[in-house]
């Protein structure tokens, strides 16, 4: 089991920034991929970034050049930062770890960028 904590969500101007984090309870050395996704009220979740163990990233090309994502692997925790935010950001924003082929994620941590 893996249990994965958001923090850092909540609301600002278009241009802004936002820094998401998650808190893994397992090590995160262990976790292949872990990764942010987001979903708004009558769409499916898609995929924001990912970074694997080795540090491979991979992100959706709507956020290329705004988002990066990070990992601290001494506090087990995956970073999202989110720059130059546009209205059309505003999510809800979950977290994800594969682990062992299985899938856990976050409570997930609203996103809004508004003016």
């Amino acid at each position: 089991q893996v249990q994965l904590v958001e923090s850092g969500g909540g609301s600002v101007q278009p241009g802004g920034s936002l820094r998401l984090s998650c808190a893994s309870s397992e090590s995160i050395f262990s976790i292949t991929r872990m990764g942010w996704y987001r979903q708004t009220p009558g769409k499916q979740r898609e995929l924001v970034a990912t970074i694997t163990t080795g540090g491979s990233t991979n992100y959706a090309d709507s956020v290329k050049g705004r988002f990066t994502v990070s990992r601290d692997n001494a506090k087990n925790t995956v970073y999202l930062q989110m720059n130059s935010l546009k209205p059309e950001d505003t999510a809800v924003y979950y977290c994800h770890a594969l682990y062992y082929y299985l899938d856990y994620w976050g409570q997930g941590t609203q996103v809004t960028v508004s003016s």
